[in-house]
């Protein structure tokens, strides 16, 4: 009883800071489940299948809080443009890498960690950079193309690595922080939503898939989920300027930690 509190608390918290500055639910809670003695496939499909719902849900609540205004109506806002082209192009990439990495592949997981831990590092201290420099990028829709790809990659592979690379890249072409945030949770959604669906498929073809965190991990996320789209709401926007970069960071730190400290 006391790990499944455990496990609840860190997936309100990860998920707490995902929904608000739209990163590191996969990327923070990934390695410590290892760490805890889970397997890639105790955690990697349980994850996207929170996610599937977590996000959507703060997707809709980014909506609701003012902090993005999607629509499927005519005229489609921007905002709702580079979200589908976002969750479009990460849907191909997270089948792929699914498929790759747990049927053909069947990548060792210190492989995996580390490929994920370094690039959000990189990231983050990119973003730290142009921090510094306080330069707004302009919006370049194939600059975000390779980001989403790229992006759906990582989310397949290690259910982490998603929204630092899609945060970072929406910033580098000029995209409001807190619009961002909001795209990545309902994109990221969309995108789980298609590598739950990878995994059912390698499931009916002998890959051994176990439920058992789905319960702590889902109630977590979900209550965090709704509650984090008004911090960002309330929050100054000077605040993710800082957050977004220095988070990505850390998330980075840990992930690597896991893997080469004993």
């Amino acid at each position: 009883m006391e790990l499944i509190l455990y496990i609840i608390l860190l997936a309100f918290l990860f998920e707490l800071m995902d929904s608000s500055a739209g990163m590191g639910f996969g990327t923070g809670l990934t390695p410590l489940l290892f760490l805890i003695g889970y397997d890639p496939l105790q955690v990697v499909p349980i994850l996207l299948i929170s996610e599937a719902v977590t996000g959507v849900t703060s997707g809709i609540f980014h909506h609701e809080f003012q902090n993005v205004k999607f629509s499927i109506k005519r005229p489609i806002t921007k905002e709702t443009k580079i979200m589908l082209m976002i969750a479009g192009i990460g849907c191909f990439a997270i089948f792929f890498s699914v498929i790759l990495t747990y049927y053909s592949l069947k990548l060792p997981k210190d492989v995996i960690k580390t490929y994920v831990g370094i690039l959000v590092l990189f990231m983050g201290v990119i973003g730290v950079i142009r921090l510094k420099r306080k330069v707004r990028g302009t919006y370049k829709p194939k600059l975000l193309t390779g980001f989403a790809a790229l992006a759906g990659f990582n989310k397949g592979i290690g259910a982490g690595g998603y929204g630092p690379v899609v945060m970072m890249g929406q910033l580098f072409s000029g995209i409001y922080e807190k619009t961002a945030t909001a795209i990545v949770s309902l994109a990221e959604g969309f995108v789980c939503i298609v590598g739950v669906a990878a995994f059912l498929l390698i499931s009916s073809y002998g890959v051994t898939i176990d439920f058992v965190l789905l319960p702590s991990i889902f109630t977590g996320g979900f209550l965090a989920a709704i509650l984090s789209p008004y911090i960002v709401r309330v929050l100054p926007n000077n605040i993710w300027k800082l957050v977004i970069p220095i988070y990505a960071i850390s998330m980075g730190i840990l992930t690597l930690s896991k893997v080469f400290l004993p």
